[in-house]
């Protein structure tokens, strides 16, 4: 793992939650970005070396939605940034770690991404990252 990337927040909607997070982060939001394939609406914030990626759901099946009508808007997620993620998955799966995505997808902000199980990680939702 190189570092942490972005953490992942989930929101009700992005449109009140920008402005709210621009002027507690006193920096502008920097890109926003549909991924489809996940049913979410991103919204990111460079704080230092790392990120803050806001997520709104646009499918009422996708992960972020029903995480919403669980836990409601909150902390979702913490990035690693890794330079190879199929050898990393490789290496987390055989030291035992449960992977949510055996193989990366595309992922937002130019990455492609993987998440590993939150019941093999102490109930944190983690994502590996690697810039494409």
């Amino acid at each position: 793992m190189k570092r942490i990337e972005h953490l992942g927040i989930a929101v009700d909607n992005l449109a009140t939650s920008i402005p709210l997070f621009e002027a507690l982060l006193n920096t502008p939001c920097y890109k926003q970005e549909g991924v489809a394939s996940e049913g979410v609406m991103t919204a990111f914030f460079q704080v230092g070396p790392n990120k803050i990626e806001l997520l709104e759901a646009t499918n009422p099946d996708s992960a972020i939605a029903k995480f919403l009508s669980k836990n409601g808007p909150g902390f979702h997620h913490v990035a690693f940034e890794v330079e190879d993620i199929d050898a990393e998955l490789a290496r987390l799966k055989n030291a035992g770690f449960s992977l949510i995505h055996e193989s990366p997808k595309d992922g937002a902000d130019n990455k492609r991404i993987a998440f590993l199980h939150p019941k093999s990680t102490n109930g944190l939702l983690v994502e590996l990252c690697q810039e494409k």
